[in-house]
C-alpha cells in the first residue's frame, strides 16, 4: 500500500470557544463553561474552556464539581450556533481539500487525506496543518489542534496523546515513532477505541501497555476478544488498513433510526406511555421526511435511578415495512405496555426503528386488505401535510393533543438539537 499522510484536526473546546468568540473573548484565556442554568447543578457541562481545564476542571464535569473559588461564565447551549460554525469551518477545509478526501468524524473533529495536496501546495504535512489551523483561527476565531499520521489511527493518536503536549498543538506519528514513544504510555484508555471495559479485560491478561499488547499471545487475545482482537493487535503495532476512500465507499447491510431521552424526573407508567407515543410520532414524521420505512421497532425503558433495576427491553415486528403513524403508534404503545412494569417509575427511554430502508411505495394488496391500504394512503397524506406546516412555521406549529398534556416533552424537544437548546 502506497504511503499516505492524514491530518486529524480537532477544534479546541469547540462549544466553549464558540461562546467566547460570540462574546468577544479569547477562547484560550476566558473561563467559561457551556451548561444549561435551567437544569440542576448535576447537569453535565457540554464544554469547558482551556483556561478552566488548566485550573483542573475536568471536561464534561458536572456543574457542582467546579470549585466554588473559581469565577467563570456559564453559557447556555446553542446547538444551532455550533452547527453553523462547524459548517463554516468545513467550508474552510473545502478551500484547500476536496470533499472526497475529508471525513467529518464529529461536529468538532475531521480527518483529511492530504497525500496528493502536499506536492500541489509545495509544503510539508506540518506546514499544511498550520495553514489550515491558521485559516480557521483567522476566519472563525476558534483554535485547533492537529494530529499527523501515516494512517487514520496514527493521526488520531497523534492528536489525542501527542498534540496536547506540543507547543504548536501539532503531533506527528508514523509506525516507528509510535512504537518508540507510546508503547510504554499509560493508561491504555488514552488510546482510541480502548474504553474502561476493554482496558480492564486486558489488565486481567497482564497487559497494561501497547507494547505488552503487541507482544502478547495472539491466540489468547482472540479467545478473550473474538474478532475484535484483530483491531487491538493492528493498533498495538500502529497499523490501520482502512482509508477515507474505504469509509466513503462503505454501505451498511442494515440500518436503524434511534431516538432517546432522559426525563427530568421520574415518570409514572401512564406518563411514560405518553412519552413513548410522542417519540414514535416524531420518528414516523422523520421517516416520512426521509422517505424511509421500518419493518420492526424496539423499545428500551430505564427505571428510576434509585431502583438500580435493569432496562425493560422488547421488540415487535410490523405487518409490513412502513412509516405510518397509524401502524407504528399502536405497535409501540402495545410494546410499552407489554414490557414495562406498572409499579416502577420511568426515567429514560430509547426507541429504535429497525431494518430501515428506502420507501418503495405502498405494497400491492389483495381485495381483502385493500381497505387497510386506503387508510395508509390517508395517513401518509396527513403526515406529509403536517411536515409541510412544521417546516414552514416551526416544529411546534402543529401538535397532537397528547403533546399538550402536563407530562409531555415534545414541545420542549422540538426546541432542541441533540437534547440541548438550539439557541434559536
Amino acid at each position: 500500500m502506497a504511503a499516505r499522510t492524514y491530518l486529524c484536526i480537532d477544534l479546541k473546546s469547540f462549544y466553549a470557544s464558540v461562546e467566547c468568540v460570540e462574546r468577544g473573548l479569547d477562547p484560550m484565556t476566558a473561563k467559561l463553561v457551556v451548561a444549561d442554568p435551567e437544569r440542576s447543578e448535576k447537569t453535565i457541562c457540554l464544554a469547558v474552556s482551556p483556561a478552566l481545564k488548566a485550573l483542573g476542571v475536568r471536561n464534561r464535569c458536572r456543574v457542582f464539581e467546579i470549585p466554588k473559588t473559581i469565577s467563570y461564565i456559564m453559557a447556555t447551549p446553542r446547538m444551532q450556533k455550533y452547527i453553523d460554525y462547524a459548517a463554516e469551518i468545513y467550508g474552510i477545509y473545502l478551500n484547500f481539500i476536496a470533499k472526497e478526501d475529508i471525513h467529518v468524524y464529529s461536529i468538532d473533529e475531521a480527518f483529511l487525506d492530504v497525500t496528493s495536496y502536499l506536492p500541489l501546495y509545495g509544503c510539508t504535512a506540518k506546514e499544511m496543518a498550520v495553514k489550515l489551523m491558521e485559516a480557521v483561527a483567522c476566519k472563525v476565531g476558534v483554535r485547533a489542534t492537529c494530529g499527523i499520521g501515516t494512517n487514520l489511527y496514527l493521526a488520531k493518536i497523534a492528536l489525542d496523546i501527542t498534540a496536547k503536549h506540543a507547543p504548536d498543538f501539532i503531533g506527528v506519528l508514523d509506525e516507528q515513532s509510535y512504537r518508540e514513544t507510546l508503547w510504554a504510555h499509560t493508561p491504555l484508555t488514552d488510546f482510541w477505541r480502548i474504553g474502561a471495559g476493554t482496558a480492564r479485560r486486558l489488565e486481567e491478561l497482564g497487559i497494561y501497555t501497547m507494547g505488552e499488547l503487541a507482544r502478547a499471545d495472539e491466540e489468547r487475545l482472540y479467545r478473550t476478544f473474538g474478532i475484535d482482537a484483530e483491531l487491538l493487535i493492528d493498533h498495538a503495532w500502529g497499523r490501520e488498513p482502512v482509508t477515507i476512500a474505504d469509509i466513503k465507499a462503505y454501505k451498511p447491510k442494515t440500518s436503524c433510526l434511534t431516538s432517546g431521552q432522559v426525563l427530568m424526573r421520574d415518570y409514572t407508567f401512564e406518563e411514560g406511555r405518553l412519552i413513548a407515543r410522542e417519540m414514535a410520532d416524531a420518528m414516523c414524521l422523520d421517516m416520512v421526511d426521509k422517505s424511509l420505512v421500518a419493518s420492526s421497532v424496539s423499545l428500551m425503558v430505564g427505571y428510576s435511578n434509585a431502583l438500580h433495576a435493569p432496562f425493560a427491553k422488547g421488540s415487535t415486528k410490523l405487518a409490513r415495512a412502513t412509516n405510518a403513524d397509524s401502524v407504528i403508534l399502536p405497535a409501540v404503545t402495545a410494546l410499552y405496555e407489554r414490557i414495562v412494569e406498572h409499579d416502577k417509575p420511568v426515567r429514560r427511554m430509547y426507541l429504535i426503528c429497525n431494518n430501515v430502508m428506502p420507501d418503495a411505495g405502498l405494497v400491492q394488496t389483495s381485495l381483502f386488505d385493500a381497505g387497510d391500504n386506503v387508510g395508509l394512503i390517508r395517513s401518509r397524506k396527513m403526515q406529509k401535510a403536517v411536515l409541510g406546516i412544521k417546516k414552514k412555521y416551526g416544529k411546534n406549529a402543529m401538535l397532537r393533543g397528547m403533546d399538550l398534556e402536563e407530562a409531555a416533552t415534545a414541545q420542549e424537544r422540538n426546541k432542541q438539537i441533540g437534547g440541548h437548546k438550539s439557541g434559536e
